[in-house]
């Protein structure tokens, strides 16, 4: 086993890290110091003129178009303002969901990225929804399993063997955004013990909502079904594995298809108002897309539900 400094490290700064932890405290390294904060200032900034600059214009032209205003039709071409959307909507953009009925998400391998969505608009163009993935047999849900399996010695688990061959290499991985370098065997389990960690808190306390940066993601396909897109994918497979009851799933995007069915002739306020009423009869996707990249196996088997306090 490769021994770590003699030195010892300072504490993690786990608030300058911009998806920090302070399970990962432990792990933080001074060599670090320059690149998280730079990360974090980034976030900032990026946050700040989003919130005082970006969101108010947006706000306003959702507005307008709400007024059916001049260039409304045009407003509406280009799928109107995401975070302006979700501010008018609010509550009625969160659903609850069975963890392990949300099985299909987007999958854009082999999908030219001028033809993806933006995420600043809540109207998605395209045949995104008919490219799915099958969370079942994804990285996430593989790499939890996986841990959950040989918690009593993760030195078998397929991730520890990847960062330890990086390790051997003289390459240790490390990311600024957790404020992590894992330059020892004893740290990449440490590193694995915490995502142990927080799936073990999840199984006694269910599913906490101001843990994660991230909101767990979803957008409504042409059929009014909810596939997963790239947020929360770790704490979605840690609450499939257990079996929780549910869990709260934001709407982030619209098919164009399904609003204009949904909203029919109504525009402005009346338009949001018929969205929102749709929206609480949506449901996870269960069948792969026509159009998907790849296939998957037929059969799968979830692991026993497991009870919390």
């Amino acid at each position: 086993m490769r021994k770590t400094d003699a030195t010892p490290r300072s504490p993690a700064p786990v608030s300058l890290a911009p998806a920090g932890d302070p399970a990962f405290a432990p792990l933080y390294d001074p060599k670090l110091r320059w690149r998280v904060r730079q990360a974090r200032w980034q976030v900032k900034i990026r946050d700040a003129w989003i919130e005082q600059v970006v969101a108010r214009l947006e706000r306003r032209l959702l507005a307008h178009w709400a007024a059916q205003g001049a260039g409304s039709q045009w407003l509406e071409g280009r799928g109107l303002p995401r975070r302006a959307v979700e501010h008018c909507l609010g509550d009625a953009l969160t659903l609850r969901v069975d963890p392990r009925q949300l099985i299909r998400s987007t999958d854009w391998r082999g999908y030219p990225y001028k033809l993806r969505p933006s995420s600043s608009a809540f109207l998605w163009d395209g045949e995104w929804d008919l490219r799915r993935g099958d969370l079942r047999f994804g990285s996430r849900y593989r790499l939890i399993s996986d841990l959950d399996t040989h918690r009593d010695d993760l030195t078998y688990t397929e991730r520890f063997a990847s960062l330890q061959a990086r390790l051997a290499k003289g390459q240790p991985w490390a990311s600024h955004q957790q404020g992590v370098l894992l330059d020892s065997e004893e740290r990449i389990l440490t590193y694995l013990r915490a995502y142990l960690g927080f799936l073990d808190h999840m199984a006694a306390h269910g599913f906490d909502t101001s843990r994660g940066k991230d909101e767990l993601g979803v957008a409504v396909s042409r059929e009014g079904r909810l596939i997963k897109i790239n947020r929360g994918l770790h704490r979605l497979a840690m609450a499939q594995r257990l079996g929780l009851p549910s869990v709260p799933v934001r709407v982030m995007a619209v098919h164009r298809q399904w609003w204009q069915r949904v909203v029919g002739g109504a525009r402005g306020q009346a338009a949001l108002a018929r969205v929102s009423d749709a929206l609480g009869d949506c449901v996870p996707e269960s069948d792969p897309g026509n159009r998907d990249p790849a296939a998957w196996p037929d059969t799968f088997e979830w692991p026993q539900r497991r009870h919390w306090s």
